[in-house]
């Protein structure tokens, strides 16, 4: 708990001061929380590594212990059993856990902010498609079957007028770094591939371009203030009501940290680098601006995230732990 802030009596003083002076007293700085926090390796890491840096030098609000972890299925349990307090998750992980802990008391866990948007992009090594309707009789690699890459790959086809089951054929990867090496060894090869993957292919071959990055391609066909997202900062609602002030210095912190990576790229890269999200400084900061790093909170957060869970749960109900989050579900909203 927040300690609040106590007084301490002065000694008595031999001196009688005016009585228009007022009493003063000394204040005793309120003890800082400590805050476990677990974060993914990848993309939505990459907006929090100056904060963890500054944590790991005492600079922080509040006594910040960041963990990185390569798998969510590493970050679930930690979350169901209240080990953490503040996850940087998938968003419908988010959905999914949501449902999952929820009771007559209300929900175990919200989410707080969007911390990332859409990190997939369509990649080509070749020259041959430039629009939508060249993607007609292709074939097309992506990771992710049954998961948000398919779904986000049917919507974005349906809505630019081809059929995902008709027009193209889809195949499946079992990870991107396959798929990666499918794209480098491969020339005419057609993936959906995630940063910083798509920026170490392009490095690796000079035949290997970008033709659509979802994010943009969303936003065109999708409704006002709806965005592809791919990650969210979750927290536990014990925590934050136990410790509201210190989840405010919190949430400051990290937006100022998301902030940082973005308006000094060639800084942040050297932290992401040195966190082992990607292997070296260069690739991390090619690969930043596709990475959509960035804060959403509050009724904007609300808007974006709730009809990109709707265009999943259209797809699958699965995919967001079978039924729509009510509106208890948006921190601040």
């Amino acid at each position: 708990m927040l300690l609040g802030c106590s007084t301490q009596t002065a000694a008595p003083s031999t001196t009688t001061p005016p009585a228009t002076t007022p009493a003063t007293a000394a204040t005793t700085p309120a003890e800082r929380v400590t805050m476990n926090i677990a974060s993914l390796k990848g993309p939505t890491t990459m907006g929090l590594v100056k904060l963890m840096d500054d944590a790991s030098k005492g600079l922080g609000k509040q006594d910040y212990k960041a963990t990185m972890y390569g798998s969510p299925d590493e970050v679930v349990p930690l979350v169901v059993q209240g080990k953490v307090d503040v996850a940087l998750i998938p968003s419908n992980l988010a959905a999914v856990l949501y449902k999952q802990t929820k009771t007559d008391a209300g929900p175990a866990l919200q989410v707080a902010a969007i911390n990332t948007l859409g990190v997939l992009n369509l990649v080509e090594n070749g020259d041959s498609v430039h629009s939508w309707a060249d993607l007609k009789g292709k074939t097309i690699w992506t990771t992710g079957k049954g998961t948000t890459p398919e779904y986000t790959l049917d919507y974005l086809l349906a809505k630019n007028g081809l059929d995902p089951a008709k027009d193209v054929t889809v195949q499946f990867e079992a990870e991107a770094t396959a798929l990666g090496s499918r794209l480098v060894a491969t020339p005419g090869t057609l993936a959906v591939l995630p940063q910083p993957y798509v920026t170490v292919v392009e490095k690796q071959t000079a035949t290997a371009r970008t033709v659509f990055d979802f994010t943009s391609e969303w936003t065109k066909v999708s409704p006002a203030g709806s965005q592809l997202i791919t990650g969210v900062l979750v927290v536990r609602t014990a925590f934050v009501k136990a410790h509201p002030a210190a989840f405010a210095d919190f949430l400051a912190d990290y937006q100022a940290s998301t902030a940082y990576t973005n308006d000094q790229p060639a800084a942040a890269a050297a932290l992401i680098a040195a966190a082992g999200i990607v292997p070296a400084a260069p690739i991390a900061q090619a690969a930043i601006p596709g990475s959509h790093v960035t804060y959403l909170a509050g009724a904007e957060m609300k808007t974006a995230l709730s009809h990109y869970l709707q265009v999943l749960f259209t797809a699958d109900p699965k995919s967001v732990g079978g039924s729509m989050p009510g509106d208890d579900f948006y921190f601040g909203a």
